[in-house]
């Protein structure tokens, strides 16, 4: 046999060998997607163990655009929201004057937390769109990713208006009661007025808080349930 055939030979084998082996690789990637994200209820970001690693072969890199993603979720997006919401949030009235600094320093934050959203979502969308993937593999990843990426996305992007709406009408309200110190007194849970012309708009802005308070409660519990399932 000549070199030429030898190679032609070794080539074959070496294609041969690597069919199969992708071909197996890709079906316990589509099993582990399947059974461990698209069938369960609400978000699962599994862990992968070096043995899922290895047998994913090349599809753990698919696998790391949706793991990554829900990694910088909670690190840049999840966790600095939750600590501006409650560090935004006045526990009484008293707090909604003597805060009113601390509550504007965290308002002028959220649009950088939802400028980090936007940013990670951008970089897994644009990931998720470069991946080529087989015609049986594709529409299985497509689930897993709209239900770990996709979706958790949106419910976290659809409380920055109510969170922005409700940290304007705590300063708002800090600026009235700064406003008229004299004529308007916190007590306790109270605000009481001196000056009837002041009631309508004071309830008027106590409403529009406590009604974007709600809001944000709300939205959280949407969250919650699309996590859980």
């Amino acid at each position: 046999m000549t070199g030429r055939a030898w190679l032609g030979l070794l080539s074959l084998l070496a294609l041969a060998g690597c069919g199969p082996n992708e071909a197996t690789q890709r079906k316990a990637f589509i099993e582990f997607l399947q059974t461990r994200i698209v069938a369960k209820p609400g978000v699962h970001v599994p862990k992968l163990t070096a043995e899922e690693t290895a047998a994913f072969g090349g599809y753990a890199k698919h696998y790391a655009v949706i793991a990554d993603f829900n990694g910088a979720l909670d690190s840049a997006v999840s966790q600095p929201l939750q600590q501006a919401i409650a560090a935004g949030a006045p526990r009484s009235l008293e707090e909604v004057v003597t805060r009113r600094q601390d509550i504007a320093a965290v308002a002028g934050g959220m649009a950088a937390i939802r400028a980090a959203l936007d940013r990670q979502l951008a970089v897994a969308d644009a990931a998720h769109a470069a991946l080529d993937e087989p015609d049986d593999l594709k529409p299985v990843y497509d689930a897993a990713y709209a239900r770990d990426v996709t979706m958790p996305a949106k419910a976290m992007a659809d409380i920055f208006p109510d969170v922005d709406d409700a940290m304007k009408a705590i300063l708002a309200l800090a600026d009235f009661l700064a406003a008229h110190q004299g004529v308007v007194t916190v007590h306790g849970s109270m605000i009481q007025t001196t000056d009837p012309a002041l009631q309508p708009k004071l309830t008027a802005m106590l409403d529009a808080m406590r009604a974007k308070n709600e809001a944000i409660q709300k939205a959280q519990q949407k969250l919650r349930e699309l996590v859980r399932g």
